[in-house]
Parts: C-alpha cells; structure tokens; sequence
C-alpha cells in the first residue's frame, strides 16, 4: 500500500467516516424552539405550503439543496462497481458543492434493474431538491436518462459528466485556440472517445462555433464514419463522411485533439503530424491520453491540457458544477438549457485573461500566472468563480425564459 493510498483512506476514515454531514441553521436549545422547530409551530409552514406551493422555497431548505444521484455504473474512470463504491465519489460531490458554492448536497445511490426504474425513482423524489445532479452514470444509458427526468422534473437537471465536463473543455479550447491564434469555426477537430463526455464535449463546441464537419470522433473500432453499421443514435451525430479509418488517418493536418478515453494512446508521432500550433486536450484520468512532457518534447508550439491537478491547465468541473446551480437555484431556474451552459463557458474563459490574485497564486504553490500557453482557464481556488460564472448563468436563465424570478437586487456584487 502507498503513502498516498493509505492517506485518501484514513482522509476517508477520520476524525469520522465519510466527508459531510448535517448542520442546524436555526436555534434549537429552549422549548421554544422545540415547539417552533417541530409541533406545534411547523404546522404554520405545512398550512402555508399547501394553500401555496412556492412558498416551500420560503420556509425550507428547497432552494439551495441539490441531490447528487447515481447507479455507480461508471465510476471516476473505474467502471461499473456499483452503487456503493460510489458513495465516497458522490460525497465528495457534495462537499464540493457546499466549499465552492455554498449549496447543501445530499448523495443518493439508487438500486434498479432497469433504466426505467432509475428514471422513475428519481423523478419520485427530485420536488424535495431545487435541482439534480446526475453523476457517474454510463453511455448510452446517461443520455436517456437526462433527457427523461428533464421532461418530468420540474428542477433543473444537469449531468455533470457531460456538460460540466463540456463546459470547461470549451472554455479552455477557446482560450488556448486564441492563444494559438487560430479560430474554433476554422478548427479540424480529433475527438478520441466516443462517450458521455466525448459526445457533449463535441456538442458543445459546435454551439460554441465548431465546425460538424471539421469534427472526426473515434470509438474502440475506429473513426466514426457514415458506411459503419453498428452507431446508436448519439455516435450517429458524428459520423464523418469520409474515407479515413485511423487515429493515423485522421491526426494529420489536426488542429486540436480531444481524448476522453484512456491512456497512452496517443504517441509522440501522432503530435508531430499535427498541424502547426496544436491544442491537445488530453483529459483520461489519472493518466492522460499523453504526458505533457512529451508532447512538450515532440512540439514546442503545443498548448497541453489534462485532467490532472499536477500538470497546467487542469480541465477540472469544479471550475462549472457549482456556480452553475448557483445561478440556477437563485432565480430558480427550471432546467439548465443551452443559453446558461455557452454563458457559463464565457464566464469561465474570461476570467482567465484577468489579473491572478495572490489568494489564488498562494494557493496553488505558483509565484505567477497569466494568461497564456499554461495558463488558459482559472484554477479552481479562484474565489471570483462563484460570482462571474453564477451571474452570468442566473442572467442567461432571466434572458432565455426559464427563470422564475428576476436577478436580486446586488447579485453576487
């Protein structure tokens, strides 16, 4: 067992198992408080709620609650081991929501034998939250999932392994192609993974200004082309007209790489074919598709990306997840829509191009950052996240109609 094993066990284990836990935000010493907590004083809310159903936003908790929900079929990278090997992942989830954004999360690990039922559950129980968090759910699964409890949930719901990961592999590729001095509609895309992430990673940066025909997306079989027979409906989106087959084939001449697959496979040789300036995001974790050093050491104009906090650049969803709800939550937002996540993506990527503040610099060990070929997106310390990228959301909610209230008044000023 490593030093580093036995450290992420006993952060696990102590002072008490698990990462969260509940806190009472209101006086519960006296009687009196006794009474108003529970009966006979909570009888005044349930009248309250009853005669008026927006008004549970008013006395409880609702309004900045999230359910982090999962079947544990796909786990950080680690696969399909179920439900309860996923709660320390989901945990952390809501540890990361309450230190970034100040929203109490609760984890939820749902048994099922069928996607409907994983569907029907959730739907079930998703009016006690102001918004779902989907999370370590597998393809093909995940998207008929999302797209079900988005028609039957009156929250917003939002699964973070597709667009939180989209969100900011966008926000940091428009920034990197800036600095490359290349534009994302010009840009010959090679997508390496045809997943979850892959697919609205690509999405994404089609709504951003890609090109779909510039975009060549390969699977375990190869590229993903229109003569193939054996597509579902989502690898379908991307298949290429197109004679080429290979990673080989298609590396050449590439503006940017995308890897959300595994390990090592992309060699030094590949980086070399491609074009002048390239942009590799190389985002399999913990081993990126390649090691920045050797791309570094095959091209000195490259601009690398991973998802690795030991590396620059870290393409890292705690940049979105967070500040995403939050802006949902405070105008209470019924669904996360494409509006909020190409604003979330600006928001983001701007405030890479300002000055780093010594809080942010302390934090992650740097003497200086600015914006440039190792530094394209913010780290995730950043403190002026929570309100740029909140605001910026809650604004494109207000302005796209799926908001039910206005901006408050001094939001996130």
């Amino acid at each position: 067992m490593t030093d580093f094993t036995q450290q992420a066990l006993d952060y696990h284990q102590f002072p008490q198992p698990g990462k969260i836990s509940v806190e009472i935000t209101t006086p519960a010493e006296t009687s009196q408080d006794l009474s108003l907590a529970y009966s006979p004083g909570v009888a005044e809310p349930v009248r309250a709620i009853a005669e008026n159903p927006d008004d549970v936003y008013k006395y409880t908790g609702k309004g900045n609650s999230v359910a982090v929900i999962t079947n544990g079929t796909a786990i950080l990278g680690l696969g399909n081991l179920g439900g309860m090997a996923s709660k320390p992942v989901m945990e952390g989830k809501a540890l990361l929501f309450k230190r970034f954004a100040g929203i109490n999360s609760f984890d939820i690990e749902v048994k099922h034998k069928t996607v409907d039922e994983f569907i029907s559950t959730v739907a079930n129980i998703a009016d006690s939250f102001g918004g779902i968090n989907l999370e370590d759910i597998k393809a093909p699964e995940c998207f008929v999932i999302e797209k079900a409890l988005i028609e039957r949930c009156k929250v917003p719901v939002f699964h973070d392994d597709q667009h939180g990961t989209a969100i900011v592999t966008a926000a940091g590729m428009i920034n990197a192609l800036e600095i490359q001095g290349k534009a994302l509609k010009e840009a010959k895309i090679v997508c390496m993974g045809a997943g979850a992430a892959a697919i609205a990673c690509m999405e994404l940066l089609i709504k951003c200004g890609a090109q779909r025909e510039k975009i060549y997306m390969l699977d375990t079989k190869g590229v993903i082309h229109t003569r193939r027979d054996d597509l579902n409906e989502y690898k379908k989106l991307f298949a290429n007209n197109t004679d080429m087959r290979t990673l080989e084939d298609v590396i050449e001449g590439a503006d940017v790489f995308v890897g959300v697959s595994g390990p090592n496979v992309l060699a030094v040789e590949h980086v070399k074919m491609m074009a002048a300036k390239p942009v590799i995001f190389a985002c399999s974790n913990p081993d990126p598709e390649i090691k920045p050093e050797l791309a570094k050491a095959a091209r000195d104009d490259v601009i690398i990306a991973t998802g690795r906090s030991d590396y620059p650049n870290q393409v890292n969803n705690v940049l979105c997840f967070p500040f995403i709800f939050r802006g949902a939550l405070d105008v209470r937002a019924r669904t996360i829509n494409d509006e909020m996540k190409v604003a979330c993506v600006h928001a983001i990527r701007e405030l890479a191009k300002e000055p780093v503040t010594k809080e942010v610099l302390e934090a992650s060990c740097e003497e200086s950052l600015s914006f440039g070929k190792d530094y394209i997106i913010p780290k995730p310390t950043d403190s002026r996240l929570r309100g740029r990228v909140a605001k910026a959301v809650a604004q494109a909610a207000i302005d796209s109609g799926v908001a039910a209230l206005e901006m408050p008044s001094d939001y996130m000023a």
